[in-house]
């Protein structure tokens, strides 16, 4: 496949995790998406599409973590949003004022790595809700873990500068092996720009080659 056919833009937009979240079986995206987009978006990543604001907002990435069970929403989502996303999973809203749950949240179907200070009923509900194990740690050294890292099934891409600790805790925690890399041009804020599942992966417009291969090598699709 072409490497063009890996690269896109969401709502103009390289910053695909930002405006877009993504589970195994379906992505969340802004109404504004094309039509190209959404066709790209179902075929590479095997999923349904669901066009939707949260809070009346288009960066449903930074504000949603979800996964195969369910989803955790901003405190700032309103009863539309949580009966939409409620057609499709379990929802509950994030406690607490650190709430942008998708920027604070590294999940995939089994676990979890949040923000070192997410309150412990904000882990519970999380771990009720998505049905994982919680940890608290950073990547990076930076809280924001939801944007420094993609996790999905079957491999796990972060920062450049993860720690060896943090790295470490990654696998015990997910337990799946972890590679560095970057997106869009040297961006270390992989989460940012990169959405993945088991079944595929596209990168914001920016991303170079070099950077697709270290991608496709992270997540398990280089046979």
């Amino acid at each position: 496949m072409l490497a063009s056919d890996r690269r896109i833009k969401i709502a103009g937009s390289s910053l695909l995790g930002v405006f877009a979240r993504c589970t195994e079986d379906l992505i969340l995206v802004p109404p504004e998406t094309s039509q190209s987009t959404r066709e790209m978006l179902q075929e590479r990543l095997k999923v349904k599409l669901v066009p939707i604001l949260i809070g009346g907002s288009s960066v449903i990435g930074s504000l949603v973590c979800g996964n195969s069970k369910g989803f955790v929403v901003t405190s700032q989502s309103n009863s539309e949003d949580l009966n939409r996303l409620s057609e499709l999973g379990k929802v509950a809203k994030l406690p607490g004022k650190i709430n942008a749950a998708g920027n604070v949240i590294l999940a995939n179907d089994s676990a979890a790595l949040v923000h070192p200070d997410l309150t412990n009923k904000a882990c519970n509900i999380l771990a009720d809700t998505l049905g994982v194990e919680v940890q608290k740690g950073t990547i990076g050294g930076l809280k924001t873990v939801g944007m420094c890292g993609v996790a999905t099934n079957s491999g796990i891409l972060v920062h450049p500068r993860a720690s060896v600790s943090e790295i470490d805790q990654l696998e015990n925690l997910f337990r799946l092996s972890v590679e560095i890399g970057t997106v869009n041009f040297g961006s270390p804020l992989v989460g940012s720009g990169l959405l993945a599942n088991s079944y595929g992966y596209l990168a914001g417009s920016e991303t170079t080659g070099p950077e697709l291969g270290r991608i496709e090598d992270a997540l398990g699709f280089l046979v």
